[in-house]
């Protein structure tokens, strides 16, 4: 069983070791999920400034005699057009192009938490381009928005559920780009059953740090927040990883296939007999 200071103490240890990459790769990733922690205010002019109650109500009368109702109703139809445009070159950019990058990043913490990572790391964000599997990062990642809004429509709850059962999905793939959509979905859920109400107090418990990014205008989000609470994220995806009979694991991140039919195991220190492969072998 995990606990909440145990997984912020290695996120400490993580943001520590490689400070100023995992600020930036952190910032990228708020910028592309709107995740940037923000403050200031909303800034709005009085209209009818030093104007008093009854020459508005007659220059809004006077207004209203006087409108091209033609041209108004062009000028609306023009900035519906317009809107529906932006939304879907939005949406567009974020399935093919922010999607991926998103992958990219939790890939990126991912090899944080196994070792300290450098700018030289900072190409592993676009990696979802280049390695063959760019198709199906595309493809789950649009399904697990899909899916995640579809609930959403039901009721508040439901799709606050399936956000915390789909949570895992980009470190799925961001560790195996080779899983399918299906087994994706089953591995995340498997590994925050028994998980969400945890998981859900754990983000609650950076409330207090989200007002402090506040109150700073974003700063200490940037700086200290974002790559906190990120690290923190890949913490708990690490400790439930090891605790489920998962079907994947990356070699290159330690990852090891053991005798107890756990192929997804990560340790500290591995054991000195494990399979791999299918043979035991030596470490």
């Amino acid at each position: 069983m995990w606990t909440r200071s145990e997984l912020k103490e290695k996120a400490k240890a993580y943001v520590k070791r490689s400070y100023w990459p995992l600020v930036l790769v952190s910032l990228i990733l708020a910028l592309i999920t709107g995740g940037l922690s923000r403050g200031g205010n909303n800034y709005s002019s009085d209209w009818n400034e030093g104007v008093n109650g009854s020459d508005a109500a007659s220059r809004i009368t006077g207004s209203i005699t006087g409108i091209d109702w033609a041209l108004v109703g062009g000028i609306m139809a023009i900035a519906a057009v317009f809107a529906v445009a932006v939304i879907a070159i939005a949406v567009i950019v974020s399935i093919f192009v922010l999607n991926p990058i998103e992958v990219g990043c939790r890939r990126y913490f991912i090899e944080a938490a196994y070792g300290e990572v450098t700018m030289k790391n900072i190409g592993v964000l676009v990696t979802a381009f280049k390695d063959g599997k760019y198709g199906n990062i595309v493809k789950t990642m649009f399904l697990k928005g899909l899916f995640q809004f579809l609930w959403s429509l039901l009721l508040v709850v439901p799709g606050i559920v399936k956000s915390y059962e789909y949570r895992m999905i980009p470190y799925i793939l961001a560790e195996n780009p080779d899983v399918t959509t299906e087994e994706a979905f089953r591995l995340s859920k498997e590994m925050m059953d028994g998980e969400k109400w945890e998981t859900f107090v754990l983000d609650l418990s950076f409330i207090g740090w989200a007002l402090v990014a506040g109150i700073t205008c974003g700063i200490a989000g940037i700086f200290w927040v974002n790559p906190y609470v990120n690290m923190t994220g890949t913490a708990l995806y690490e400790t439930l990883k090891r605790r489920a009979t998962v079907d994947y694991y990356d070699k290159t991140l330690g990852g090891y296939q053991n005798i107890y039919g756990n192929p997804g195991a990560y340790m500290d220190q591995a054991p000195q007999d494990c399979y791999e492969d299918g043979d035991i072998r030596d470490l």
